[in-house]
């Protein structure tokens, strides 16, 4: 490519920025972090999940529990139980140990998919509530990321409210 093909082009980018800017694009940014954190969707969706697998926390906390004083009985009396004794305290520790293990690696899991659909619909919340915005007031961009931001542009707090005022749907 020529140099004056080069200086063309970016002759013609300009021109058609400079055009855009006449008309005057109207840009948002809205801060997505902030919105998956503050939102009332998304409050509603933790305190949902807490509620939901909190049963399942309180019975891992309890086997952890058990596994300790377990750990702690076997250390403290090996020296004064009968070998068979010592081997069936062991073996109840490695079975609670396993059944621990598969338990909480179950929770984690079932605990990730449904953090997973939660956070599915409040992101489908608060695009249909950004689409809104925009259309009521003719933006012509959103952004959700960017390196910096205005204040004047961020309508982070617009989206906010208008979650709100969905009641959580």
């Amino acid at each position: 490519m020529k140099f004056s093909s080069i200086v063309f082009a970016g002759c013609l980018i300009l021109a058609s920025a400079t055009a855009v800017a006449q008309e005057g694009l109207r840009i948002g940014f809205v801060n997505i972090e902030r919105l998956l954190r503050d939102a009332a969707p998304a409050k509603a969706s933790q305190q949902k999940l807490e509620r939901e697998f909190s049963g399942r926390d309180k019975e891992l906390q309890d086997i952890s529990a058990r596994l300790k004083s377990m750990a702690e009985r076997i250390d403290r009396d090996a020296a004064v139980l009968s070998e068979a004794d010592r081997m069936r305290l062991q073996r109840e520790y490695a079975d609670l140990e396993k059944d621990f293990q598969r338990k909480q690696r179950e929770f984690r899991e079932d605990l990730n998919q449904r953090r997973n659909e939660e956070l599915a619909q409040v992101v489908e919340q608060a695009n249909r509530a950004i689409k809104d915005i925009a259309e009521k007031e003719r933006y012509d961009l959103i952004l959700q990321e960017a390196v910096t931001v205005s204040p004047r542009v961020d309508i982070t707090d617009k989206v906010l409210r208008a979650l709100a005022g969905e009641g959580g749907k």
